[in-house]
């Protein structure tokens, strides 16, 4: 596991791009931490590598966006609103997995429906400086341990 102090928002975003920079089809970030913890900054940060900065809204009706930059699908996910991985399948969730880079929001909530590798970023408050967050990064399967050794952490 690695750990990341961000000091403001634009720290989460730059680690966001930073990340966004070495991902390909097929990868999957999980983004899990209560709310107002930096998850919808680091997705602004994410989407801002890609061009797609003044695109970004919440999928938390409609479950999923999509993008389309070049040749690269962008996924992004907001699974709070799902009571179990049987919605998620019901959704075809699973079929996105390859096609394009995957962003989801509460994926902790289908863990049993995620490919054996992906990368979950656990987001946290600072309760003594408000600006301050604590980001955990936190492989799952081997495909990401080298990814995280090329990041500033």
């Amino acid at each position: 596991m690695y750990t990341y102090l961000s000091n403001s928002e634009n720290d989460t975003m730059s680690l966001a791009k930073n990340l966004a920079s070495k991902l390909h089809s097929g990868d999957i970030i999980v983004l899990s931490g209560d709310l107002g913890s930096g998850k919808t900054k680091f997705t602004e940060g994410f989407l801002s590598y890609f061009g797609l900065e003044n695109e970004i809204s919440s999928p938390t009706f409609t479950i999923v966006n999509e993008y389309r930059v070049n040749d690269c699908n962008i996924y992004h996910f907001d699974v709070y609103r799902l009571s179990s991985s049987d919605e998620f399948y019901a959704i075809g969730g699973e079929q996105y997995f390859e096609n394009g880079i995957c962003l989801i929001e509460w994926g902790e909530q289908i863990e049993d429906a995620l490919p054996k590798d992906y990368l979950q970023i656990c987001f946290s408050r600072d309760f003594e400086n408000e600006t301050k967050r604590i980001l955990r990064l936190e492989p799952h399967g081997n495909k990401y341990d080298t990814l995280l050794k090329e990041l500033p952490l």
